[in-house]
């Protein structure tokens, strides 16, 4: 065994992480008209390159902005695509133990992507970093995939056939956008097709007119369709995820109900798979992993600050080597520590203390 030179790394992160006060509070003063963009931007920066650094300090491979300039993993992407705008809706989505702010995304136009500010988001964390730069979008079934109705004008996208092809079209312009920026890792956070494990949220979605089977199928095309135009040397992972905000989740189920998506239609190159808690079933699926392919185990919990045992962790590593061979496997948290800017309940200090022990792990694991 050894540890790898190219992403996904032996000991990774998803992306996210808790916002310092600093951040919080200037997004705070910007939102009310004391300060304006630029100084929030100035604020910003200062506070990203200070995070890099200890992404670095952390000794992680992978450096991501911490999703900082955003406000929900997902949202302020899709806001950013041709024919999409905010909605407020009349409720938030409804979490296990809470219920999230209630922006949504509505279709107004023809789905498309003429250019985006993450693009210059990525850029910058490029700039500030000697490490693998890695960038991180929800993937396409963000924009349907929420347990209440996406508002779509009719008079656009009589058919969802249409819909979905633009909807692919568009993320296949976006996946190139950032590869020709210099991204050559990027992450497809997909919290829909994990969410198609769960029997509850497969009734709302019946409930709602649509076919949960079918949109398993629809959501792994539409990432093959994304990723269809990358060069060569890129590497494109998916995570997976049944929700993260304010240390709650929204779905449970083991990966059975979507396996052959998820590993034998789906074309991207690794796994980010939540395997903190049994929410999330057994490594059985993980037989299915096809050759030349990586899965990087969410084993690491970002939802409480209690540290994991290292020996408990090469316990699960070794269980989990019983289905899939140890070379395909690496570890990481099994999500953001801060999928909204809200952030996780644990303190910044157990956040760190969680990175360093991964690596901590990996070096014992894989050399």
């Amino acid at each position: 065994m050894s540890q790898r030179k190219t992403p996904p790394f032996r000991a990774d992160h998803v992306g996210s992480l808790l916002r310092p006060a600093a951040l919080k509070q200037a997004r705070e003063r910007r939102a009310r008209g004391e300060i304006g963009a630029d100084a929030l931007k100035a604020i910003e920066d200062r506070e990203i390159k200070d995070v890099i650094k200890k992404q670095e300090a952390a000794g992680l491979a992978s450096i991501t902005d911490g999703e900082f300039r955003r406000s929900w993993w997902h949202l302020d992407f899709l806001w950013g695509l041709d024919g999409v705008e905010r909605h407020v809706m009349d409720s938030g989505i409804a979490f296990a133990a809470v219920t999230t702010r209630n922006e949504g995304v509505k279709v107004i136009g023809k789905l498309g992507f003429s250019t985006h500010p993450m693009i210059e988001h990525f850029k910058f964390v490029k700039a500030n970093t000697n490490r693998t730069p890695k960038m991180t979008i929800p993937a396409p079934s963000a924009l349907y995939g929420r347990p209440v109705p996406t508002p779509i004008d009719k008079s656009v996208y009589p058919k969802l056939d249409t819909f979905f092809d633009d909807l692919g079209q568009a993320y296949r312009k976006a996946v190139r956008a950032f590869a020709d920026a210099g991204c050559r890792y990027l992450q497809l956070d997909e919290v829909f097709i994990a969410m198609l494990c769960d029997p509850k949220y497969r009734q709302q979605m019946k409930d709602r007119g649509d076919d949960p089977q079918a949109l398993g199928t629809i959501y792994g095309d539409l990432i093959n369709v994304a990723i269809s135009d990358i060069p060569s040397d890129m590497t494109v992972t998916m995570h997976l995820c049944r929700g993260n905000y304010k240390s709650t989740f929204m779905g449970s189920g083991g990966y059975e109900a979507m396996q052959e998506v998820l590993f034998d239609r789906i074309k991207v190159h690794g796994y980010f798979m939540e395997y903190d808690s049994e929410r999330a079933g057994g490594f059985d699926p993980l037989q299915r992993l096809r050759k030349g392919r990586v899965v990087v185990l969410g084993l690491v919990t970002t939802k409480t600050g209690a540290l994991e045992s290292k020996d408990a962790l090469k316990r699960r590593i070794e269980e989990a080597a019983r289905f899939a061979d140890l070379d395909q496997l690496c570890l990481s948290p099994q999500c953001g520590f801060a999928s909204t800017e809200e952030g996780n309940i644990l303190a910044e200090d157990d956040q760190w203390a969680k990175l360093r022990m991964i690596g901590d792990v990996a070096r014992e694991v894989w050399g």
